[in-house]
């Protein structure tokens, strides 16, 4: 069975992580992402941007790094992405601070691995902040996914299994 079929089936992928996923029942009685082909998640190995651009491959991404427990890195990523969106200046003030208890705070819930310099800058600048105060951030980041997570997901089980699986039902036809 596909690998992202079962971590569905048992609710190891909740559901909003693939909101629009429609299953379909093959010939041999699998289930299969309608929307999830081989080249797609092929691709997702050519860059991380790629495999961010991928609502599935995101998802995917998102559910390995659970399983490693260390998913703070694209939680913050992610939270920095909705928050470039922000027109409130309230909103934005709001949610600066909540970023920063979250995710920039020593000792925070979720805190992410950032040195002390860039710490401090954001703590000054989510007094009144601006769309790019956490942008510092979030690009080390980014190299830290790059450098450390992604490498591990494109060897990782998850990633294989699926497209190993892929192949298989490309074959078949």
């Amino acid at each position: 069975m596909l690998i992202l079929c079962a971590l569905l089936s048992s609710r190891q992928i909740p559901d909003y992580f693939y909101p629009d996923l429609t299953l379909v029942e093959s010939s041999n009685t699998h289930f299969l992402p309608s929307r999830l082909s081989l080249e797609d998640t092929q691709q997702w190995s050519q860059s991380l941007e790629r495999l961010l651009e991928s609502k599935y491959g995101l998802a995917t991404f998102r559910t390995f790094l659970k399983s490693e427990f260390s998913d703070e890195n694209i939680e913050f990523w992610l939270t920095c992405e909705e928050y470039k969106k922000i027109k409130s200046s309230f909103r934005m003030s709001s949610k600066a601070k909540k970023i920063y208890e979250q995710f920039i705070k020593a000792e925070a819930p979720k805190e992410i691995n950032i040195d002390y310099y860039t710490r401090e800058q954001i703590k000054s600048a989510v007094k009144t902040p601006n769309l790019q105060c956490f942008d510092d951030a979030q690009k080390i980041v980014y190299g830290l996914m790059e450098r450390d997570s992604y490498p591990r997901f494109l060897r990782s089980d998850i990633y294989r299994s699926l497209l190993e699986s892929l192949a298989a039902d490309a074959v078949k036809g």
